[in-house]
């Protein structure tokens, strides 16, 4: 029974009848359905089992990923398993992605066809991130469901462009076909998908694991902020004619970073790779250097890798990099001039933005109203970077004097121009001065 019917009712393992309402897609594996269950809607994924290596393998991880739990909710992870079918069929339920999530792909398409559902005629619709803020913090949360998924002791074995859904205005992610997650070293007989793949799977000398997941995470992480492939260059659109083997050559033996520091023959093309050359230009020397690691050094050795949790802690500095101008100019502080060592300034419109600097970190934070600092950069003991710990408001009865607001649960000690020591509670304020210092308990900031 590879397919199912409409209106057709499957059985649980654990009770009770899930009623077949309409296909949601299909895939390498089977079919995914939308069905109701005990009154509610739900995703079915229901397998050709000629299609996978070892069904009963198979079948008992997804079972053991169940009662394990996801890592995190940042998975649409199994959630029941069916009864099999005569012929041995079988599926599970997990819950459905919700309408404010768009696809991985469609993102970097920047598009989605909808149907209108009384013409039947499909349209494009713009999928585009909000703002930089929204996209930086989707790829925190991408690495950071993969630092949970790793620390769990499972890796994900086949990561590509269709393992997401992404919220583009808050930049919320969902990590959806989880049915191939098993434990670190076992697999069953996935192998991934072209250009995501890491070379030594590429050249049939490894199998999926951990540390080939970190090499196709570099690579998603790569195409959502380059809008392109880190291997193709110049040297694969010489390829005129992209046979399997020359594809599994390019991502294989003879793969190449479009900006290997070494090796030039393989830079993006002028009229093919636009955003490759654009992005690179507009990203800080500390992201294009951790990709140039992942993608020579990481390239040949798995230990090279970038882990997650230095992943994380790059783009957590990346967002905090963000200025907002009036003007409309955003960008990261590298795109901006410096007046002097602690302010920054538009090339656009000569605004100037002052700065925190932290006691934990080098680097300034750029303040404007809107901007945020997170739990995990003020409180060491915290790994929240989604949580708001201070912004910079303005305030509501005098317009044009600004202050940081502590939206945290904890109290800051604050040092006044007359040198007094004053608390500010949770949700309170203090405005900003030159020499203003905040005390946060162990972390520090003074504006420069």
């Amino acid at each position: 029974m590879t397919e199912l019917k409409i209106g057709q009712e499957v059985e649980l393992e654990y009770g009770g009848k899930a009623v077949v309402e309409k296909v949601i897609g299909s895939g390498g594996q089977g079919t995914v359905y939308l069905v109701e269950y005990n009154g509610m809607k739900w995703a079915l994924k229901w397998y050709d089992i000629a299609k996978i290596k070892n069904p009963a393998e198979f079948k008992n991880n997804i079972k053991k990923n169940i009662s394990d739990g996801p890592p995190s909710n940042k998975f649409l992870w199994p959630r029941y398993m069916t009864k099999d079918a005569a012929d041995g069929t079988f599926g599970y339920l997990m819950e459905l992605k919700p309408d404010s999530f768009d696809s991985f792909v469609d993102i970097l398409n920047t598009y989605k066809l909808v149907v209108d559902p009384l013409t039947g005629r499909a349209h494009k619709e713009i999928v585009r991130f909000t703002d930089l803020h929204a996209m930086v913090t989707a790829v925190i949360n991408i690495v950071n469901a993969f630092r949970q998924l790793h620390r769990a002791g499972k890796s994900y074995q086949d990561l590509n462009d269709g393992g997401f859904f992404i919220n583009v205005d808050t930049g919320a992610v969902l990590v959806c076909d989880c049915d191939n997650i098993a434990p670190d070293g076992s697999n069953f007989g996935i192998g991934g998908k072209p250009g995501y793949m890491a070379p030594e799977i590429v050249r049939g000398l490894s199998k999926p694991d951990v540390q080939t997941d970190k090499y196709s995470l570099a690579v998603v992480l790569f195409k959502l902020l380059f809008r392109g492939d880190p291997m193709e260059g110049e040297k694969v659109v010489k390829d005129v004619c992209l046979t399997e083997a020359a594809e599994l050559r390019h991502y294989g033996a003879d793969a190449l970073f479009v900006y290997d520091p070494d090796d030039t023959s393989n830079r993006p093309v002028r009229g093919i790779h636009d955003n490759v050359i654009k992005f690179w230009r507009m990203y800080p020397d500390y992201i294009k250097d951790a990709f140039i690691q992942s993608f020579t050094a990481g390239l040949h050795d798995p230990n090279k890798r970038i882990i997650e949790n230095e992943w994380q802690q790059l783009f957590i500095r990346l967002r905090s990099e963000i200025i907002f101008c009036t003007c409309g100019r955003t960008n990261f502080t590298n795109m901006f001039e410096m007046q002097d060592r602690s302010t920054y300034r538009c090339p656009k419109c000569g605004m100037t933005f002052a700065t925190l600097q932290f006691s934990n970190r080098e680097y300034l934070m750029p303040l404007y109203i809107g901007s945020k600092f997170y739990e995990c950069e003020v409180y060491p003991d915290s790994d929240d970077f989604l949580s708001v710990a201070g912004e910079l408001v303005e305030n509501k009865l005098k317009p044009g004097v600004l202050g940081i607001k502590n939206c945290s649960e904890r109290s800051w000690k604050v040092r006044m121009p007359d040198g007094a020591i004053y608390d500010v509670a949770p949700s309170k304020g203090c405005p900003i001065w030159k020499g203003l210092e905040i005390n946060f308990g162990e972390v520090t900031a003074k504006l420069g």
